[in-house]
């Protein structure tokens, strides 16, 4: 068995231990996100936790590990008698990302239940990590029904099995860990609110603090077993400060004074729901007992705002996480007060730091002083154009969906329809590999005709293997949509430039809420480059985007053998995955000989290959070429204009995706 690091041997990191430590004081306060990026010691510090938190007392030989003093009366394994007790260490269940169903919530064996009646259940890891932690590591990376399923297993505290009429019901109460990097996606927010507390984990940038991180991780990996022995004083003194702290918990008083300032804080930030509320005031009182006091002070109720609302304040999709720390001091600071009489004016000047943030600037903000740029009438700039600085993305808009057409069997999403493991029944096919959705009726349809010669003489169906069919189900998938921009001298006219931007903001935050991977390649000057590879971080999309400088002439031609070369490289890592490539460009191409051709050859790629694409055509002027058009037909998709991408006007684009792909 290997060792775990251990933890009071994490250097640095104040946040994350501190976020950990308090729902091992206080399992009510929900859990931990911690997002960061990589080789931050995020799961070095959720896997050694475990080694803190005091025995947990359980049934014997129960496996769903039962509370003796208080047994759960609907247990598979039961009925229990109480005080028949026993001791275990706390557990960390790991979920892996690519986990099953099955291996999730557990298993009935279906031909038995179907033949015998018998409830023969396996349990999964809800059941082993009940009374414990669940641990998932790129949480962000979890499939939708995982997701699902979690998600009830946390609003009910109990875990159900259900198939063709046959159920199980078991306890499934976990303290439930998360650890993800923001680069590779975000989380649903339903899944998102669940989670009590987050962290923001960076590496440190101090050398001191580097060198240290170095050393203790090289004696670590050279003896593991006398690393931990010479921190073992460390860990004995943090486990008993955890068992005292809990024992002081119900001790602790929130006062009316810290409940107005917590109610307060959540107001002024905007979250949702109350759930925000009442983490707070767990989190505030479980500092409170980890400190060894029992009265809640405005400091915790502060530590307790910076570690529950980053992830719950309202935002867009694009915004980076945080809290305004002078806006949290203000509030704490109004709502100081003992009394409720004692509220400012709400008249006042200022508003008493709860007023509204000055809104952001709109597209014309900051264009307004702004140069007019050479080739805003549509000219092309075959001489080239020196590189300009980034402009601003002009307001974003609702876009309807453009989907991949035919069905797909890619990873589970929101844009084109594939076969999924969840969805609405089409039809039944025979398992390959392990059953996971009965086709109840076509499974005794085939069962049906062979009774007689099996031999059946009393109730019930003699089922075999044979037998069994899966349900085939339809949903919808997520794809990589591939964004291939032309930031050449002929996009660059401030105005069209952040039309453009706008554009493709637009429909990233549509790839946002449909979980797709996106990528992004650009192309200007001499050549093209991936401004980023395919990922499920939208967000870090936005942010390239919005530094995309612009000028230089239209390799055309690069840009589109750029994005056929991401595209054959992401096939061989995620086969089922299928594309959607967006070109955002006026269609001109310049720079060598023929460059048009070039362009138009590139095209035939894509074409050949029945990759489905959309062209933004962003021409302008009172002189239209129609090479935009003309690109769209060669790659084998559509043209659109930036006006008719705008969810009012884009209502016959996916049947003309779908039209010219058939």
């Amino acid at each position: 068995m290997t060792t775990p690091f251990p933890f009071t041997a994490v250097v640095g990191q104040d946040d994350l231990r501190l976020a950990l430590l308090l729902n091992a004081v206080s399992p009510a306060v929900g859990g931990v996100l911690v997002r960061g990026e990589k080789g931050t010691a995020k799961s070095t510090a959720v896997r050694a936790l475990s080694a803190l938190l005091p025995e947990v007392p359980v049934v014997a030989g129960c496996r769903f590990s039962c509370d003796p003093a208080k047994p759960d009366p609907g247990c598979p394994d039961g009925p229990h008698e109480a005080g028949n007790g026993t001791g275990r260490p706390a557990r960390m269940v790991e979920l892996p990302v690519g986990a099953s169903e099955d291996r999730l919530v557990g298993a009935l064996d279906i031909e038995r239940a179907l033949a015998e009646g018998v409830k023969a259940f396996e349990p999964g890891l809800l059941a082993d990590a009940h009374r414990g932690i669940l641990y998932v590591d790129e949480v962000n990376l979890l499939h939708d029904h995982l997701v699902d399923l979690l998600l009830d297993a946390a609003a009910m505290g109990a875990s159900y099995v259900e198939r063709e009429g046959v159920s199980v019901r078991h306890a499934a109460r976990f303290l439930l860990v998360g650890t993800m990097n923001p680069e590779e996606g975000e989380l649903r927010p339903q899944l998102l609110d669940r989670f009590g507390l987050t962290v923001e984990v960076a590496a440190s940038r101090e050398p001191e603090q580097r060198v240290e991180v170095v050393r203790r991780r090289l004696a670590y990996d050279d003896d593991p077993a006398g690393f931990t022995a010479r921190w073992a004083g460390e860990e004995a003194a943090v486990r008993q400060r955890i068992v005292a702290a809990r024992e002081l918990l119900p001790q602790v008083r929130l006062g009316d004074a810290a409940l107005r300032q917590i109610a307060a804080t959540c107001a002024a930030f905007e979250v949702d729901g109350m759930r925000a509320d009442i983490v707070m005031a767990r989190t505030a009182t479980a500092l409170a007992a980890w400190a060894g006091r029992t009265d809640v002070l405005a400091e915790d109720v502060r530590q307790a705002a910076l570690l529950a609302l980053p992830h719950r304040r309202r935002r867009a999709p694009f915004d980076a996480p945080g809290l305004d720390e002078d806006k949290l001091d203000e509030t704490l600071e109004e709502f100081s007060g003992e009394s409720p009489e004692d509220d400012p004016d709400p008249d006042g000047p200022g508003g008493g730091g709860g007023g509204q943030p000055s809104p952001e600037s709109g597209p014309q903000g900051g264009d307004t002083a702004a140069r007019p740029e050479a080739g805003e009438d549509g000219e092309p700039q075959a001489s080239g154009a020196g590189e300009q600085s980034p402009v601003r993305a002009a307001e974003p808009f609702r876009t309807k969906v453009l989907s991949v057409p035919g069905i797909g069997q890619g990873a589970a999403g929101r844009r084109s329809r594939a076969r999924t493991e969840h969805g609405r029944t089409t039809g039944a096919r025979r398992p390959r590999g392990t059953l996971t959705k009965l086709h109840l009726a076509a499974t005794v349809q085939a069962a049906a005709p062979h009774q007689r010669a099996r031999g059946r003489s009393g109730p019930g169906l003699v089922v075999r293997r044979d037998d069994l069919r899966q349900a085939v189900r339809e949903g919808r998938e997520g794809n990589l949509v591939l964004f291939v921009v032309d930031a050449s001298g002929s996009m660059a006219a401030r105005q069209r430039m952040g039309a453009v931007k706008g554009a493709v903001l637009s429909l990233l935050l549509d790839a946002y809420q449909r979980r797709d991977k996106v990528g992004l390649v650009t192309f200007r000057g001499a050549a093209a480059e991936v401004a980023l590879p395919p990922t499920s971080s939208v967000d870090a999309a936005a942010a390239r985007l919005e530094s995309l400088p612009t000028g230089g002439r239209t390799p055309l031609a690069a840009g589109l053998l750029k994005a056929h070369e991401v595209l054959r490289v992401e096939r061989l890592r995620d086969a089922a995955r299928r594309a959607l490539v967006v070109v955002v460009t006026d269609g001109r191409a310049t720079g060598g000989p023929e460059p048009l051709l070039l362009a138009s050859r590139a095209a035939g790629l894509f074409a050949a290959g029945e990759v489905a694409s959309v062209v933004v055509d962003c021409e302008s002027g009172p002189v239209r070429l129609g090479l935009a058009g003309k690109l769209a037909g060669e790659l084998g998709g559509t043209a659109v204009t930036l006006d008719e991408l705008r969810a009012d006007s884009i209502a016959g684009l996916v049947k003309d995706v779908q039209r010219r792909a058939a």
